[in-house]
């Protein structure tokens, strides 16, 4: 039958076409280069990078407050509010009486927080929406 590569050298391979067209080796760098740029991207988007500092919630600023996580402009001001109407924090665990701050939230927030010395973070903690914290471990 004509045409259903019957005949020897009638059709030739997608291979052989490739070979004699340079493609495969354009081909095979496209490939390489798209696996190698995953690769590279893949630990980067999967976690996000480790900020360091602390954030004083006796002392910090509003601006200084939006470098937490999920905190905006809103809730920085009602930690301010809060702080004002009843005193320093005793403890980061108080954040939860804020407007706002429920138990989960306080725990994307306390690597991050202090109620002593000063404010060391200095870029915004940013964190996955559907991230979940990190079971505490048991002593």
């Amino acid at each position: 039958m004509p045409g259903h590569g019957g005949e020897a050298g009638e059709h030739r391979s997608l291979k052989e076409s490739f070979e004699e067209n340079g493609e495969e080796t354009m081909m095979t760098r496209t490939i390489l280069a798209i696996a190698l740029a995953a690769a590279l991207a893949g630990p980067a988007v999967a976690a996000p990078a480790a900020v360091s500092g602390q954030v004083n919630v006796n002392t910090a600023t509003a601006t200084e407050l939006q470098l937490l996580p999920r905190i905006g402009p809103a809730l920085a001001q009602r930690i301010i509010e809060f702080r004002t109407a009843n005193g320093p924090f005793k403890a980061p665990q108080e954040l939860v009486r804020v407007k706002g701050i429920g138990e989960r939230s306080f725990e994307l927030l306390k690597p991050y927080v202090t109620i002593t010395g000063a404010t060391t973070l200095k870029e915004k903690v940013r964190v996955p929406r559907n991230s979940k914290p990190e079971p505490a471990a048991k002593e």
